[in-house]
């Protein structure tokens, strides 16, 4: 007589972590830079090779009118306000660079080379994800240049070395201390509120690699610029801005 098959507790219990499993990563996948790094490159297993199977959403992208609408604010503000200017400085490195927030908030004065004849930010190996060292050029932005060469003047004049951040605590009780992403993300948001739509860090960073290809810029330059490991990754972010100004030199105004 064939004996009649009984759920095990067991079997219970490890459905429900299979379940419960599956709706963490779910809440991660929400979560977007994780997203992306899930996704970007997925290993194809049965031919051993890599494929890149995301793509940007649009709605991640700002467009060359919302840049130009958070700068002129911004702008604005901070012919008053010290901490507008920091914010400013902000979304130029994460908008106009793009550097990732861990990175924003590493660099060093020496790091941000303003006044030679091919400016660029160096992004360390100890600073870079995957502990990549990178340059990414500033000579493709005119007002990017001039607002990071003025900070660092103004940094200079705080008393700051090369040794010290080039972002920091303007705080007169932290002058001079590291900001962590958290705070950064903060301030990215704050100075994108005039968009009235929800924007994240990590878009900025998506941002400048689309204006990039857009303005003419070759998918290897942009590429090295942004540190990618694979080039089909930078090729993803073609075509994703809405036709316009193209002018390389002036591509965030």
């Amino acid at each position: 007589m064939a004996r009649e098959a009984t759920a095990s507790p067991y079997n219970r219990y490890f459905d429900g972590f299979d379940c419960n499993l599956s709706r963490m990563q779910s809440n991660l996948l929400d979560f977007g830079p994780i997203r992306d790094r899930f996704e970007v490159e997925q290993s194809n297993l049965h031919e051993g090779t890599t494929m890149t199977t995301w793509t940007v959403d649009r709605s991640k992208i700002l467009q060359p009118d919302e840049i130009r609408q958070v700068l002129t604010d911004l702008n604005r503000k901070a012919r008053r306000s010290l901490n507008t200017r920091l914010n400013r400085v902000v979304f130029r490195l994460a908008t106009c660079c793009g550097l990732r927030a861990s990175e924003i908030g590493a660099i060093k004065l020496a790091d941000v080379q303003v006044d030679n004849s091919r400016p660029s930010i160096r992004i360390r190996r100890e600073v870079g994800k995957g502990h990549k060292a990178r340059k990414v050029p500033l000579t493709w932005d005119a007002g990017t240049l001039a607002d990071l060469r003025e900070w660092k003047q103004f940094r200079i004049e705080q008393g700051a070395t090369d040794a010290d951040l080039f972002v920091c605590s303007q705080h007169r009780d932290s002058l001079g201390h590291q900001l962590d992403r958290r705070n950064l993300r903060k301030r990215f948001q704050l100075c994108c509120k005039c968009l009235k739509r929800p924007v994240t860090i990590h878009d900025g960073r998506h941002s400048f690699i689309s204006h990039a290809l857009h303005g003419g810029r070759s998918v290897v330059e942009v590429q090295a610029a942004a540190g990618h490991s694979s080039l089909a990754t930078t090729t993803i972010y073609s075509h994703l801005i809405d036709d316009g100004d193209e002018t390389v030199g002036n591509l965030f105004g």
